[in-house]
């Protein structure tokens, strides 16, 4: 020590040294610290729209809530996050303070102390006391009566705007959504339950018309790009209002490398590297908020749910995420699983919560589906933590699984398996997107395989070919093309397309496929059997009958020995033959009569085994019939054409595959010089074909052309 004073001040503190005795007075005069918002006068938005587009009729009414005169209401403005809620609120904001002559006022209502804040600030624009806000703000006196109180007695008309009021818990608890005859009140929210909002008028909002969604890109970035490509991006962003504005942000302000819209479209899809949800949200301005951010909007609602004690409710979101943003049948959601994350018997309240906050909505229809937009799908998706990627994968691929058939019948599928398409490759693309197990990829491949064959048996043969070959683009670069599941695809792709009279594309596909499935299978395997059937089908319709015919009895042969004569597969080929033996050039074979021969065999087999009332019947008896007319028999194949005709209507009608029965019928009529009943027939068959196939077709032309020659027929008949 060195004998002198010591000390230390912090803060606003003061020392004071000295030798001798001293009096010191000070005096401190501290301004009071104020917390609440800056203005309440002013709307506090991010990007406020150019032009509102769209919410004509909701603007209309809101706008007549703010004439002269009208007081005393309420309105809930509700809808998923980013939809614009907030754009309409400022909109009438502005016209009712601009052209109406109101007092606006704008309180940012997401949690209670940023409400308790810009409310306060508004009794004491509408002249509360320092003495009053103090005793409110200390809890001397109830804050909520204290600023109703002046807003009752204002001397002008105002409009009161709450937004972002996710969490209704904080206006109810407080008594603070009140209404007033001096005014009215607005509120938005992501919140749709109405018991949340007792006595207001519920206005919800969603995405915009395709139209308007594209304006709204253009009034940002109105040199980017034309009309139409504005409305593919806005298709492309499931013309969600936020997404849209991010989107056109992005475009307006780049300065080094502009962007136009159809390169917008293309990052969009990945071609420059980026996540769509991390490329729109390259369009939010500087410092803007997570609500402003598809990346992070969705998380405030989730936060929400577990703050309400579902948690869950995230888990059934990352789960959704594997889906599409299509229509999804409610049915699919049962018996999902997740363990402690997600229980069954928590999957309702969870979906509950989802649909409260506005992140999912349902469906109504035929069939009860929940939809959840694409964006917020990606957005969650993007977020999913990896280590919880494969079980979500894996339990969405068991939740298909549960629900499509595994061998589809031929004709019109459940409603619930056609809604699934979408679904099906979507969770590809999310499997294979988050690099889940090969395991889990093949699961997803054979779930689109399962709809592949369930689509094209439904008569839908384009889409069925569309299906198969976006799920092909998607799994190559995970799995090899021989893999198993890869295989099975391009057998579907050839299938559809030998349906779709694409006969030299289907035959070089097929017989790609088939040499692929003898080096990685081997030449007996089942699938390479299947690869051969397939083959033989457009080389058949190729006047190659006898390399088809060979096919043929080459799966007969390895059928037989594997599954037995009598299994459907080996049946259906079984059957196929006696096609075969109908061909024009059917002549030329040494078999053809020993195939032929088997008909009756044929016919009985498929009685036996399946009944009277089974598509591998009619087939058989459609089959037999086809042949012996065209081997000259037409007496003979008659009761069997008419047998096929009947069988058919009763199990598929209207199926493609009754124009073929009638074709036959029509056929052999026109043999027996029964003109005017074939000439009916083929009226039937060509019309079908056109409608069906279109009219260059070869089976629509062929069909034509028979039903000229049966007319012409006709006429020369005294």
């Amino acid at each position: 020590m060195t004998g002198a004073n010591e000390a230390r001040a912090d803060g606003y503190g003061r020392v004071y040294q000295a030798t001798g005795d001293q009096h010191i007075v000070e005096h401190h005069h501290h301004a009071p610290e104020w917390t609440g918002p800056d203005s309440v006068r002013h709307p506090a938005v991010g990007r406020a729209p150019v032009v509102l587009r769209d919410r004509v009729g909701e603007m209309d009414r809101l706008r007549a809530a703010v004439e002269p005169g009208a007081g005393n209401s309420a309105y809930v403005l509700h809808g998923m996050g980013g939809c614009g809620k907030t754009a309409v609120a400022h909109t009438l904001f502005r016209h009712a303070v601009d052209r109406v002559g109101r007092i606006g006022f704008w309180v940012n209502a997401s949690d209670p102390a940023s409400l308790r804040a810009g409310m306060l600030a508004v009794a004491a624009d509408r002249g509360a006391t320092d003495a009053e806000l103090t005793g409110a703000r200390s809890g001397l006196r109830p804050a909520a009566d204290l600023v109703w109180h002046y807003l009752d007695a204002s001397d002008r008309p105002w409009l009161l705007v709450l937004d972002n009021a996710d969490t209704p818990a904080v206006l109810r608890d407080g008594g603070w959504l009140r209404t007033s005859p001096t005014g009215t009140v607005v509120v938005t929210t992501r919140q749709a339950a109405a018991h949340w909002w007792p006595g207001a008028e519920l206005l919800q909002f969603g995405v915009l018309p395709r139209q308007d969604a594209a304006l709204v890109l253009q009034d940002l970035a109105p040199h980017a790009g034309s009309p139409e490509e504005a409305a593919e991006v806005a298709d492309r962003l499931g013309r969600l209002p936020l997404a849209l504005t991010l989107a056109g942000g992005f475009l307006a302000h780049q300065i080094l490398d502009p962007w136009d819209l159809a390169a917008y479209r293309r990052g969009l899809d990945g071609a420059a590297g980026y996540h769509p949800i991390e490329l729109l949200d390259q369009g939010a301005e500087t410092g803007a908020e997570s609500r402003q951010l598809l990346s992070r909007t969705w998380q405030l609602s989730l936060d929400a749910l577990a703050a309400q004690g579902l948690p869950e409710a995230t888990a059934l979101l990352r789960l959704l995420a594997c889906w599409a943003g299509d229509p999804l049948p409610l049915g699919l959601l049962v018996g999902a699983d997740l363990g402690d994350e997600l229980h069954p018997s928590r999957v309702e309240s969870a979906l509950r919560g989802l649909l409260d906050h506005s992140l999912a909505e349902l469906v109504p229809g035929r069939v009860r589906c929940l939809r959840v937009h694409g964006i917020v799908l990606d957005s969650v998706g993007r977020a999913t933590p990896a280590e919880q990627r494969e079980r979500l994968a894996a339990m969405a691929v068991r939740l298909l699984g549960a629900v499509l058939p595994e061998v589809p019948e031929r004709g019109e599928q459940d409603p619930v398996v056609i809604l699934l398409v979408p679904h099906v490759i979507a969770l590809l693309r999310r499997a294979v997107g988050w690099g889940v197990g090969t395991a889990v990829v093949e699961e997803a491949a054979d779930r689109v395989l399962r709809l592949v064959i369930a689509v094209h048996r439904s008569g839908d043969y384009a889409s069925a070919l569309t299906l198969a070959r976006e799920a092909l683009d998607v799994v190559t670069p995970c799995l090899s093309a021989e893999n198993v599941f890869v295989l099975r695809l391009r057998m579907r792709v050839g299938r559809a397309l030998f349906r779709l009279g694409r006969f030299e594309e289907s035959a070089v596909l097929c017989q790609e496929a088939l040499d692929d499935c003898e080096r990685a299978l081997g030449p007996d395997a089942l699938d390479t059997l299947e690869a051969c059937r397939r083959l033989g089908s457009p080389l058949f319709n190729l006047g190659r009958l006898r390399e088809a015919v060979d096919l043929s009895r080459r799966v007969v042969r390895g059928r037989e020995g594997i599954l037995g004569a009598h299994h459907p597969l080996t049946l259906m080929v079984r059957k196929d033959l006696l096609e075969m033996a109908g061909h024009p050039d059917a002549g030329s074979l040494r078999d053809r009569d020993e195939i032929l021969a088997t008909g009756p065999g044929v016919i009985a087999d498929c009685r036996s085994a399946y009944g009277e009332e089974h598509p591998l019947t009619y087939g058989a008896e459609l089959n037999y019939a086809y042949a012996l007319s065209a081997a000259g028999r037409p007496l003979e194949a008659l009761p069997h054409a008419r047998e096929a005709l009947a069988g058919y209507e009763r199990s598929t009608p209207g199926h493609p595959v009754l124009l073929n029965v009638r074709r036959t019928l029509g056929v052999t009529l026109h043999a027996l010089g029964r003109q005017e009943e074939a000439v009916e027939q083929l009226e039937i068959v060509a019309e079908g074909r056109i409608r069906l196939l279109g009219q260059a077709h070869p089976w629509t032309v062929s069909a034509q052309n028979l039903l000229q020659e049966y007319r012409d027929a006709a006429a020369r008949t005294p």
